[in-house]
């Protein structure tokens, strides 16, 4: 009988070292890792523990365990949180969904910012453990309330179950404030990666609601800001460049909207796209917009015949709240004061300088801070230790300056 178990065991170890291999020698093949990167040994183990991990899910997927989603999200949960003695953290259920209030432990005899938190991660993996530290911080260097919001994720809950969740969350909160201390005059709403593209279209909802208070602030770090086209400059120089290659990025936001992963090729040609709507949205998203230090090495896309069925499939992605970036003038016009990151090496780059373009046009203020060595998801770094990159420090620290000025 012991001999059976030897053999599973050691054959369970020897697909396991497969595996790591695999993903190591795919890495190596596959990834570009840009010269600029400050530490691009760090970028290599961070990526490699990336894709080791949705692999494995992949492989539990095909198994019929749990999907790739639930287990990347179950192991970077288990990481233990670093408390902080200088920060109250409380877990709240606003109905039925989760939230972490954060507050500075000394008490104030004024009333302090209030900041709503969505995080980041393609609504496959994030929740509100990996981005603790994040609000920590902010919460205590910025000496404000802080609430994140623990929306649902795919596999189980596509567009639009996260943004409603959000949307609750933050309209709970907001009718709140007298009881976590807030200043109805200063409530931010911030969020990375997708978070942002939450956190904008947030406030795009919150223009018509009198009965709310008015949101003085979006702060957006490197957001995802547009679900419609895919061949701007950053598309074109980072597609290889972790932790957001086009192929994961292709991944996030055809499960999301659900729309069948065939169709990758046509979509990423725009051939999904009407001329109708490049005759209206191209005077926001035309590759004009773009300052010319960011186009390097890109090519202009080269217009490509409708394919009517790609179009039927993915109309969703066309909506504004998939899509901020391409909300009418008389939307844009009335948003907030504006805080926007945007990285380098990030596949997503251009959604912020092009909305960043829109916002200046129509005269709302922005604050705009340009990682040149950024990749995307560079702030969860904050806590890793030895996998820490500075850059998410300088992106915090302009976050609590910009946060301070309010």
């Amino acid at each position: 009988m012991a001999v059976p178990v030897l053999l599973l065991l050691q054959a369970a170890c020897v697909f396991s070292m497969g595996v790591g291999l695999w993903v190591v020698c795919k890495h190596f093949l596959t990834a570009e890792i840009p010269a600029a990167i400050g530490h691009p040994m760090k970028l290599r183990v961070l990526h490699c523990i990336f894709e080791l991990l949705v692999t494995w899910g992949m492989i539990f997927e095909r198994l019929r365990i749990c999907s790739m989603p639930q287990f990347v999200r179950f192991v970077h949960d288990l990481v233990p949180l670093k408390e902080d003695p200088d920060v109250v953290v409380t877990d709240l259920y606003y109905g039925t969904i989760p939230v972490k209030l954060y507050q500075p432990k000394v008490s104030s005899c004024t009333l302090r910012p209030g900041i709503v938190f969505y995080h980041g991660g393609g609504i496959v993996m994030g929740s509100l453990r990996t981005h603790y530290a994040i609000c920590c911080r902010l919460s205590k260097e910025s000496d404000s309330v802080v609430l994140a919001v623990g929306y649902r994720k795919l596999p189980h809950h596509k567009f639009p179950v996260a943004l409603r969740d959000c949307i609750a969350a933050t309209t709970h909160f907001l009718k709140s404030l007298n009881t976590y201390g807030v200043d109805p005059d200063r409530v931010v709403l911030c969020g990375d990666s997708v978070g942002g593209g939450m956190a904008t279209v947030i406030c795009q909802r919150f223009l018509g609601c009198p009965d709310l208070p008015k949101i003085r602030a979006q702060i957006l770090i490197y957001a995802s800001l547009q679900a419609v086209h895919f061949q701007f400059p950053s598309h074109q120089q980072n597609k290889n460049v972790p932790m957001a290659s086009q192929d994961f990025a292709f991944y996030c936001w055809s499960a999301f909207l659900d729309i069948n992963p065939s169709w990758k090729s046509t979509i990423l040609k725009g051939a999904h796209l009407p001329a109708e709507f490049w005759e209206k949205y191209r005077k926001w998203l035309g590759a004009e917009n773009i300052p010319e230090r960011f186009k390097k090495g890109t090519c202009q896309p080269t217009s490509v015949p409708l394919n009517e069925a790609a179009y039927l499939e993915t109309r969703l992605a066309l909506d504004f709240m998939n899509s901020p970036l391409i909300a009418e003038d008389e939307v844009v016009s009335q948003l907030p004061e504006t805080f926007i990151v945007s990285c380098e090496f990030d596949f997503l780059r251009d959604d912020s300088l092009l909305y960043k373009k829109r916002l200046e046009d129509l005269g709302v203020p922005v604050t705009w801070h340009h990682m040149e060595d950024g990749f995307h998801g560079v702030l969860s770094t904050l806590d890793m230790g030895c996998l820490h990159f500075p850059c998410s420090t300088r992106i915090l620290d302009t976050m609590v300056h910009f946060l301070k000025g309010l």
